[in-house]
């Protein structure tokens, strides 16, 4: 029986470099070796062993998502775009979600480095919290080192490979189109401040509401979901014409606050949100919004965290402006 050890000596190369061409190691051999060990094994009608390849690869058909809300329509469209193109490449796909604590992310990417699958894909806002983000980046650093590939969607904060939406730009142009339809009085339900995402978005927002020579809005801080939306909404001054959403779940949770307190929209006050999430365009009234590709934006991140570029590469996403029926024009 033909062994492995047969063919590195056939081949003249260590029985190390054999096995990672013959059993599926995920690290890499030059084209010249990885030749002359696949002739030997041609010529001495080497099998490779099964058993073998897959140790070598531990669960090299696997992909991890890690994301941050499941539940969330935006990161259930990102998680979408990435199962659907892993589902091209006859990869399995397993998906977590950490409820928003950085704490079970960085165990979450440390368990699936154990089980040595073959991407990570990270899905969701990095915190303000240099201690936490440095942890994450090391730890999937280590991962790194030992054969693993990893992307995120959100900030390049992690030193990985970088699908990064242009929030402040896009919360920036909706503040803009917004003041082009008349309003001067604005409110901002502006989330968690320690969230960046959210943070970008409401800086990016009051910045151009600045240049415009503009009032500051009001800020009113809240969870960054559907009830922190409904609690934020309820806070904000009488005589604001037009609210400002960080995502579209809070603006949903406003337009129900609204709702309830018999607010017409827009007729009484416009709404407006970012993200542009699918399920949320037969709302009635339709929400304003910036449109963000996210199942594209998935896809792409999984693209490139199988890639085999060795710098990271960072790929800004801009958004669109979508004007509906729950902004008016003043005037």
């Amino acid at each position: 029986m033909v062994t492995l050890e047969d063919v590195a000596k056939q081949a003249g190369v260590s029985l190390a470099t054999a096995s990672r061409v013959l059993n599926g190691s995920t690290r890499q051999v030059g084209a010249a070796l990885r030749a002359r060990v696949e002739q030997a094994a041609d010529e001495l009608g080497y099998r490779a062993n099964i058993a073998a390849q897959t140790l070598a690869r531990g669960a090299g058909n696997v992909i991890g998502i890690v994301v941050h809300d499941l539940t969330d329509p935006y990161f259930a469209a990102l998680a979408d775009g990435a199962m659907r193109a892993a589902a091209t490449q006859g990869l399995l796909v397993m998906v977590g979600t950490t409820h928003r604590d950085p704490e079970q992310e960085i165990a979450y990417v440390a368990t699936l480095s154990a089980q040595r699958v073959r991407a990570v894909l990270l899905v969701g806002s990095r915190v303000a919290d240099p201690q936490v983000t440095g942890r994450l980046r090391d730890e999937l650093a280590r991962y790194r080192a030992g054969g693993g590939r990893a992307a995120c969607v959100g900030q390049d904060l992690l030193g990985v490979d970088t699908v990064a939406p242009a929030n402040r730009a896009g919360a920036a142009e909706l503040a803009r189109a917004l003041a082009g339809l008349g309003h001067t009085r604005f409110a901002v339900l502006a989330g968690p401040p320690h969230l960046v995402t959210a943070a970008d978005r409401c800086a990016g927002f009051v910045g151009a509401l600045e240049e415009l020579g503009l009032p500051a809005p009001q800020i009113v801080p809240g969870p960054f979901d559907r009830d922190g939306g409904h609690e934020a909404a309820r806070r904000v001054d009488p005589d604001v014409t037009c609210v400002f959403a960080v995502n579209d779940v809070m603006a949903v949770g406003a337009l129900a606050a609204y709702r309830e307190a018999g607010v017409r929209v827009p007729e009484d006050v416009s709404v407006a949100g970012f993200d542009d999430i699918v399920t949320l365009r037969d709302h009635v009234p339709a929400l304003t919004t910036v449109r963000l590709p996210l199942k594209d934006m998935g896809a792409r991140a999984l693209e490139l965290a199988l890639a085999e570029d060795v710098a990271p590469v960072v790929e800004q996403v801009a958004g669109e402006v979508v004007l509906r029926e729950s902004v008016r024009r003043l005037g």
